[in-house]
């Protein structure tokens, strides 16, 4: 049994190998993770490993807790919309947007309650002078969950308690939206509470936030996001050119390891990589595109699509691997 053998087959409580890491035609590393992609029924149509286990779908919650905010009264739309559901890369643009969410409600970056730290995005690391709470990736949400404290009448010092009203009413949206129980809660990278729900629960608020009716808050999320894509990741950022490369795609990614999608028609994915690698999660996720067969539909860029399906592995200056889907990661949901 050669390496590329033992990756097909290997597997840990169960999750199979998803991704495979080959340098000099040798597979040197995998990465275990589970994986679910429903057809525009809703229906399982493919799946790896145990999606149904719990997760912490990190900041592929972002979606789902703007719904939550509009629903208590943020108004905010388009870009600054898609910037409160993102995960931004730090850009100059990206903090004008937190500052004009953060003034439109009298409030300031004194306010914030995420933590210092640089921007994601490695360029503009280098031109900054250093930490701060407006570069934080999630500095968007946190000002859009102060905005909507002060559009509600609620306190704006406590809002990252998790039994302050508004991280009660994220909680309940997450319920809604993934048909799901929250099964624990715990404290996310940026200070704001976390409910974990299941791989598959995740792709069904994924799946309901684009089937949503026009002009409804979780429409309103999902087009606002596929809109302004730079505005929910970064100009340089996989996600972008994930939406870039199919128009009416949604995708999102969490910390450790976490992607969601939906597709305009309804066909939805979510991916927990095992181990949290993130350089493992575009991979998967274009391989469940392609199981999907959303590669085919009218207007996806089929070759931007193959780019972001393997990662270039380097030796000195030349390119000497991949880091790529496994083979046969997938299997087909057997019809009832």
């Amino acid at each position: 049994m050669d390496a590329t053998d033992r990756a097909e087959g290997a597997t840990v409580d169960g999750n199979p190998v998803l991704v495979e890491v080959e340098r000099s035609g040798f597979v040197e590393s995998w990465h275990r993770g589970a994986a679910i992609g429903l057809a525009g029924d809703g229906s399982v149509a493919v799946r790896a490993g145990a999606p149904e286990a719990p997760i912490f779908p990190r900041s592929a919650n972002k979606p789902m807790q703007a719904v939550a905010m509009l629903r208590s009264g943020l108004a905010l739309e388009g870009e600054l919309l898609a910037l409160a559901a993102g995960s931004h890369s730090g850009e100059d643009f990206h903090v004008e947007g937190a500052e004009k969410i953060l003034a439109g409600a009298g409030l300031g970056a004194a306010d914030l309650r995420c933590p210092e730290q640089w921007p994601l995005d490695l360029e503009v690391a280098r031109t900054v002078g250093g930490k701060s709470r407006l570069r934080m990736n999630c500095s968007g949400k946190h000002a859009a969950m102060l905005a909507t404290c002060v559009a509600a009448g609620w306190p704006t010092a406590t809002y990252l308690d998790p039994n302050h009203p508004l991280q009660l009413a994220v909680r309940k949206v997450v319920a809604d939206l993934t048909g799901e129980r929250p099964v624990a809660v715990g404290v996310d990278g940026c200070g704001a509470p976390l409910f974990a729900v299941s791989t598959t629960g995740v792709a069904r608020a994924f799946r309901a936030l684009v089937l949503a009716e026009p002009g409804s808050h979780e429409r309103r999320v999902a087009d606002a996001m596929r809109a302004h894509p730079h505005w929910t990741s970064g100009t340089r950022r996989e996600e972008r050119r994930l939406m870039d490369a199919a128009p009416g795609l949604l995708v999102k990614c969490g910390a450790e390891g976490v992607d969601a999608f939906a597709y305009a028609d309804g066909r939805a994915g979510a991916v927990k990589i095992d181990d949290g690698a993130m350089r493992a999660r575009t991979p998967v996720t274009v391989a469940l595109l392609r199981a999907l067969e959303i590669h085919k539909a009218d207007g996806v860029d089929e070759a931007a699509l193959a780019a972001l399906s393997e990662v270039p592995l380097h030796g000195g200056d030349a390119t000497v691997g991949t880091i790529r889907p496994a083979p046969n990661a997938f299997t087909r949901d057997p019809p009832p």
